[in-house]
């Protein structure tokens, strides 16, 4: 039987499941039931059509569930969030697999819109849980599945400043995504922003309720889009599904604009990202700076054999999850650890200087630290700086300074 090489776009209120080089998306509401007597277990329409029937136990809002460390007792049996989330995804697998005639995933990108670290390592055991390790189980961002997908199209879609409008049941989301071409590496950068004006999508129901989510979109269009030049902008979302009622909006956004609607481009992003790690040479050779990598380079300077070299602790465009960078280093007549942090304007480089307080006094080059890099997010790093002394002469002490550095 085949492998499937799978993006999942995990939102609260729907999943989508995408295969790559599949036309076909797998839509799925959010929601699992447990039958009342039986083990049984449902997950979408059919959840809800149980718990019609008054036959099941549903939850919704996994995700958030997850997020909270929460618990939901269905038939008499308390099951914790990772294990519904896991359950529900398994279920929400089965359709492709059948459909494709698929036996197992081999490699496998969910993308969500919030990299909360709770979530994420619910995400990564359940890659575990289908046979998957690390190397084969990825978490990401909206704001890097849009990338993924933006990039697999015709180069002259994304030749320029690439917007897009994201229009779900859960919020209104503005992207955009920009190209700097340098002499060694092109950088491919995408910001989003929350859109306080979000609204119901009830309200597209009546008349007046569609007039006034015209106007307010169009109110965002013109204060986010004015001024720049868009090679393309794209629509998704459950309320860009029926577009009669933005009638005002569109034709703002068609005015020399090439304008484009996909409704799983989350889903299909990660599909492009699953199959690119299938490949021996990626197939995408930018630097890619969004949410979920980092937006700064950190490096030390060190002597080695006599001459002065930098010591690249974490790179711009790597995942802040994953990154984790250690080095031992031998002061030299000095009492701090200088690192640099270095964002895409070098000109903005800066130095962050960290005491060595508290270790103990030795004969100069003899103490050795370890100086240990972790981030709890893209904007904020975790430095360790640990006594490991040195040798039999000096043996290590527990000495240890932790400091977190906002980048």
């Amino acid at each position: 039987m085949e492998e499937l090489v799978v993006g999942i776009d995990l939102c609260d209120s729907y999943t989508q499941v995408c295969c790559a080089e599949e036309e076909a998306v797998w839509t799925i509401p959010t929601v699992i039931c447990r039958h009342k007597t039986a083990e049984e277990w449902f997950v979408g329409e059919d959840a809800y059509a149980h718990n019609l029937k008054g036959d099941g136990v549903i939850v919704d809002k996994l995700v958030k569930l997850v997020r909270k460390d929460g618990t939901a007792t269905l038939g008499g049996i308390r099951y914790g969030a990772r294990e519904l989330l896991s359950l529900f995804l398994e279920r929400a697998l089965e359709a492709p697999k059948r459909e494709l005639g698929a036996g197992r995933i081999s490699q496998l990108v969910v993308t969500v819109n919030n990299m909360e670290p709770r979530l994420m390592e619910a995400l990564y055991a359940f890659g575990q849980r289908l046979g998957l390790d690390r190397e084969h189980t990825h978490i990401i961002s909206h704001s890097e599945s849009f990338l993924y997908y933006i990039l697999s199209q015709k180069k002259e879609i994304w030749n320029g400043t690439v917007g897009m409008f994201d229009l779900s049941a859960e919020k209104l989301r503005y992207y955009e995504m920009r190209v700097q071409r340098g002499l060694k590496k092109t950088t491919v950068l995408a910001d989003c922003e929350d859109l306080d004006e979000g609204f119901n999508l009830d309200i597209l129901n009546t008349v007046s309720g569609g007039r006034l989510a015209d106007k307010i979109l169009c109110s965002c269009a013109s204060r986010l889009m004015q001024k720049k030049t868009y090679s393309s902008v794209f629509l998704t979302g459950k309320g860009f599904e029926n577009r009669d009622w933005a009638e005002e909006f569109m034709k703002y956004l068609c005015t020399k604009r090439r304008v484009y609607m996909e409704s799983a481009i989350f889903s299909r992003g990660a599909a492009y990202r699953a199959a690119d790690c299938s490949q021996e040479r990626t197939s995408y050779p930018f630097t890619i700076i969004c949410e979920g990598r980092l937006k700064h380079t950190v490096s030390m300077t060190v002597l080695h054999k006599g001459q002065e070299m930098s010591v690249v602790l974490a790179g711009a465009g790597e995942s802040w999850y994953d990154r984790v960078a250690a080095v031992d280093v031998i002061p030299d007549q000095q009492d701090t650890v200088d690192l640099s942090v270095t964002p895409l304007d070098v000109k903005k480089r800066r130095q962050v200087s960290i005491p060595l307080e508290g270790f103990p006094k030795r004969p100069p080059r003899t103490t050795k630290v370890r100086v240990q890099v972790s981030f709890l997010d893209d904007r904020t790093m975790d430095v360790r700086i640990q006594d490991r002394g040195f040798g039999e002469l000096f043996p290590a002490s527990e000495v240890q300074i932790r400091q977190e550095v906002m980048l």
